[in-house]
């Protein structure tokens, strides 16, 4: 018998099961991956995302290897081009955005070298449930295992959620699309420029390879992928032409185009008897903001508290985990709210005028990155008498 188990064993599942383990639960973590394995990711880890591996000691691993650190941002909207960076956090003066083959691979060791049982290669294909309870998961391979909480950290299309029932509480469609791919011979940094109706990311990141993503409307997806390299590199054109000129003359794309249609917006209950959920398996917004790897690592860290409340009988369970759901919502709300908003790559007027200010002053652009930091709220830098000095700033 397990104290817990976690299925999956990423950015959301090897860092919960750690902590669980660290706590001295005897922990099993599950995924049907082999490590290093690729995904689709946004990559980009903010400073609050870091602070954590920095706390949790796993942040030398990741600066040791040939990622290179990002100190310069600039994000645009049409004519509106907010170049800055944010103040350091605990120390912390850059961001990273690793390979998936080089960060999951630094979260799953440091969940081994705090005792947790890692089982890869292993497929869940059935949760086991006894009076009304999850009490432990069934494998493809015929085995089965127990325990007093199952975690679903598996994404998106979670098992865990589907077998529990978990169900959706809140949702706002998808608005777009994207493709990327990876390119060597680039030098640029760290660019996210929105069009109406597109979007281009850039972003340096391991083994020389420059990022570059596109976004466009969902409804364009069958026409998009009629020709995929032509359609991507003319939004690239289109966008940032100084990037196109920069890839035709001296860049070289080194794998294949990834495309996904984006999941709905959506909040998912994240807890009933026996089980809890964590990452986009309970909660996933617009990956434009690219905060998704940095919040999982919050989410986790919050659910191992509140789980190890209630194995050690310092409140009951399901109140723990009710009050882990009920912290994550209130923490992403703004940020979840934002990422809708853009993620439909036509900002409403008073949006573009936010932008429009944040290109002007300097200290409005500081306070937007401390915001992407993680460093302050989304309903302190949306709060109204902020908007209104900010768009007042305009005349």
């Amino acid at each position: 018998m397990y104290d817990a188990i976690v299925v999956g064993a990423r950015c959301a599942g090897s860092p919960v099961a750690m902590l669980l383990a660290r706590r001295g639960y005897r922990v099993l973590l599950v995924d049907k991956a082999v490590q290093p394995s690729d995904t689709v990711s946004t990559h980009y880890i903010q400073q609050y995302g870091l602070v954590r591996m920095k706390e949790w000691g796993l942040l030398d691993a990741l600066t040791a290897t040939d990622t290179p650190a990002i100190r310069r941002m600039t994000i645009s909207y049409r004519d509106n081009r907010i170049d800055g960076f944010a103040d350091p956090m605990d120390g912390i003066d850059a961001t990273y955005a690793p390979r998936r083959t080089v960060l999951d691979p630094i979260l799953l060791d440091g969940a081994r070298a705090a005792g947790v049982e890692v089982r890869e290669g292993c497929t869940v294909c059935e949760l086991i449930m006894e009076d009304g309870r999850v009490a432990g998961v069934r494998t493809a391979d015929g085995g089965e295992e127990r325990a007093k909480i199952v975690i679903g950290a598996d994404g998106s299309g979670s098992l865990v959620a589907r077998e529990a029932g978990a169900e959706i509480y809140q949702s706002i469609p998808a608005a777009s699309f994207v493709y990327y791919s990876y390119w060597t011979g680039l030098d640029t940094h760290f660019h996210s420029r929105i069009g109406v109706g597109r979007q281009v990311g850039v972003w340096p990141t391991s083994h020389g390879q420059t990022l570059i993503a596109i976004m466009k409307p969902i409804d364009r997806w069958e026409e998009f992928r009629g020709d995929v390299e032509g359609n991507f590199l003319q939004v690239v054109k289109d966008i940032v032409p100084d990037i196109a000129e920069e890839v035709a003359s001296s860049g070289e794309r080194v794998e294949r185009f990834i495309g996904m249609r984006y999941p709905d917006n959506y909040y998912r209950r994240s807890y009933g008897p026996g089980w809890a959920l964590v990452g986009d398996a309970g909660y996933h917004k617009d990956p434009i903001t690219g905060q998704g790897i940095s919040d999982a690592f919050v989410h986790a860290e919050i659910l191992a508290e509140r789980i190890a409340e209630g194995l050690s009988g310092a409140r009951p369970m399901d109140e723990a985990l009710a009050a882990y759901q009920a912290e994550r919502d209130e923490r992403t709300a703004s940020a979840y709210r934002f990422a809708a908003t853009i993620g439909a790559l036509v900002l409403p007027p008073e949006l573009e005028k936010v932008f429009t200010a944040l290109s002007r002053n300097e200290e409005f652009a500081r306070d937007f990155y401390n915001l992407i930091a993680g460093a302050i709220t989304g309903e302190q830098f949306f709060a109204p008498d902020n908007m209104a000095r900010m768009i007042g700033s305009l005349g």
